[in-house]
């Protein structure tokens, strides 16, 4: 279930089945809010993520951070804190006391090699639709076109004026529902490089598994 959330948080950050083309407006909001994104030095956010089974009335929550800058990331969540340089990718278990390297394929479009694509995602296979807009917030359903595709959509609440991110809801077919709820969204921060590596002097005693 770890690994589970880990790979859907990935997954998640920007990510449409009942409407035949793409809302004008709703795809106006998310080329605005990816601009600023993309634009900053970083992308920063403390969340709670949570995890929702409706078929066995289960549920469990994690708290977590992130920064992105460019194609680099740091992700912590309570129980593991993976680093990605641009190149090679540390994924450390504390609990476990080992850190297993890496080296995602660059060819490869997913987070764990090319994290910045999470902000134009929602450019393809997916449709969208403005559900509603609030004084403080737009909301936005984003639907995969993919037939076989594992989830049934992905709702985005978009802060007003800021176009901060505020929750993401990820629904997949088999009755769960991920959630991740923004405590804080920093576009501030100017993050140096060694935010994005692992140092083993930081964490002593910790066996390394390196696999690449």
């Amino acid at each position: 279930m770890k690994r589970f959330l880990i790979i859907t948080l990935l997954q998640l950050l920007i990510a449409g089945y009942g409407f035949p083309q793409n809302d004008p407006g709703a795809l106006a909001i998310l080329d605005r809010f990816a601009a600023k994104a993309l634009n900053a030095p970083s992308v920063s956010m403390d969340f709670n993520l949570l995890n929702e089974n409706q078929v066995d009335k289960t549920s469990s929550s994690v708290k977590g951070s992130i920064i992105l800058a460019g194609n680099k990331y740091r992700l912590d969540l309570e129980d593991n804190i993976i680093w990605y340089n641009g190149e090679t990718s540390w994924n450390l278990l504390p609990a476990d006391k080992e850190v297993t390297i890496t080296t995602p394929d660059k060819g490869d479009e997913s987070f764990q090699s090319r994290p910045s694509l999470i902000f134009t995602w929602y450019k393809k296979g997916y449709k969208s639709r403005l559900l509603e807009e609030k004084t403080d917030s737009y909301l936005i359903d984003l639907y995969p076109e993919a037939l076989d595709s594992d989830h049934v959509r992905i709702r985005l609440k978009i802060g007003k004026p800021a176009l901060d991110l505020k929750k993401l809801e990820y629904k997949y077919k088999n009755g769960i529902t991920v959630t991740v709820d923004v405590i804080s969204y920093d576009l501030q921060k100017n993050p140096d490089d060694t935010s994005f590596i692992f140092e083993p002097g930081k964490h002593k005693g910790v066996e390394v598994i390196d696999m690449r």
